[in-house]
């Protein structure tokens, strides 16, 4: 039977990057996952961009993959958010030699970077693609038994398998969810006019409808939010025609579009754990909690839950405390509680208000983002929610080790 400091569950990008801070504070661990690393790294098996929040990226800089997603990084220095296609807008606008809000990045890319960093780091041991056959949590520690037959143990298990999580399911850890009715689509294209590193937030009632600068100057992500009775039509459509319904929605904001990679989608939804911890577990990212799309923060607040852990877990090492002990991670599950449900709420009643009809609530959103575009002080806490800097931010999203 093979010993870790910790066994974390699900090779993703939050399993990857949790092993990662980890192996740069000397603490050992085994990723386990269905699926080889390996094979994720085609732009057909998750052809998404993710918007990394500046926070973020200064714990990617610290766990030494920054420098080779940087070049393939297109920095967000402005965001634009508009009810519609009103002529007015809400601007978040960085200074001059200020960080920008936020590094737009293609998914396979830092899968790609996070995969040959784990593969490198002494203290990270795969198990993939194998499974978890049995689990045994006790006071004494972890023990679990792969279908492969190996052994392995640790003091604490780290789940970070996703929304569908088998194992949070099987600790009994309850959840409040909903779905929204909405799903979003996702693809690339061109247009001609550069986006000037501009990204759009154009909310419509059926949802918003996000364009993301990315690299060259003349290529963007979409987001696109469309009723669930409608998606299917609208996924249906030819190129060219849904680069017009695109076109069209923008306003004519980036010129003329083409679609320049193949469409994606998925269901919207909201779930939210009432802990994230139990005897000897700990949730991460989207295994505690799934939020709507509509401020980009899905993937970032994940992050904000891997420096967390990572903090809680190295002071723990450090005092020569169990790694699984109680009011180790009790620690943890405080620090996030507050931060994970204000985002949820926050995202849910964005999602909510933004979704209703009619001229009234146009008048009252349009209103309110005028108010918040002249109110420095709200603007200032909302650009510090956006680059992942607000809170009581653990040392890693501080670009510190612990």
């Amino acid at each position: 039977m093979k010993s870790y400091d910790v066994i974390i569950l699900g090779g993703g990008q939050i399993g990857l990057t949790l092993s990662l801070t980890l192996n740069a504070h000397g603490l050992t661990s085994a990723v386990i996952d269905p699926v080889d690393p390996a094979t994720t790294l085609s732009a057909e098996f998750d052809g998404r961009a993710t918007a990394i929040a500046s926070a973020t990226w200064r714990m990617f800089d610290v766990i030494g993959i920054a420098e080779s997603l940087r070049s393939e990084a297109c920095p967000i220095r402005t965001i634009e958010a508009r009810d519609g296609l009103s002529p007015e807008s809400l601007d978040f606008v960085t200074e001059e030699g200020e960080d920008p809000l936020g590094m737009m990045v293609e998914n396979r890319l830092i899968r790609k970077a996070l995969f040959e960093a784990s593969k490198r780091a002494a203290g990270v041991t795969f198990y993939t693609p194998d499974v978890v056959a049995d689990l045994d949590r006790n006071e004494s520690g972890v023990r679990l038994t792969l279908r492969s037959g190996k052994k392995l143990a640790a003091p604490v298990v780290l789940v970070c398998e996703g929304r569908r999580s088998t194992t949070r399911e099987a600790a009994g850890i309850s959840m409040a969810h909903w779905t929204y009715n909405h799903r979003a689509i996702i693809c690339a294209f061109d247009h001609s006019l550069p986006h000037n590193n501009v990204a759009h937030e154009i909310f419509y009632p059926a949802g918003p409808f996000a364009l993301l600068p990315m690299l060259p100057g003349t290529r963007s992500a979409l987001v696109w939010t469309v009723d669930e009775a409608d998606a299917k039509g609208v996924l249906a459509l030819g190129d060219r025609a849904f680069a017009a319904e695109v076109q069209k929605r923008t306003g004519g904001v980036l010129g003329d579009i083409t679609i320049a990679a193949a469409r994606t989608s998925y269901p919207l939804g909201f779930h939210h754990a009432a802990h994230v911890t139990a005897q000897r577990l700990a949730l991460v990212g989207d295994s505690a909690h799934g939020i709507h799309p509509i401020a980009g923060q899905g993937l970032n607040l994940g992050m904000r839950d891997v420096a967390t852990l990572t903090q809680v877990l190295v002071e723990g090492a450090r005092l020569g405390l169990d790694l699984g002990d109680a009011q180790l991670l009790n620690r943890y599950d405080r620090w996030r509680g507050l931060d994970t449900f204000s985002v949820a709420l926050a995202t849910d009643s964005l999602t909510r208000i933004y979704g209703l009809r009619g001229r009234p609530a146009r008048a009252i959103r349009r209103f309110g983002m005028a108010a918040i575009q002249r109110l420095t002080p709200i603007k200032d806490r909302l650009m510090a929610e956006a680059r992942g800097e607000s809170g009581d931010l653990p040392k890693l999203l501080k670009g510190e080790l612990v």
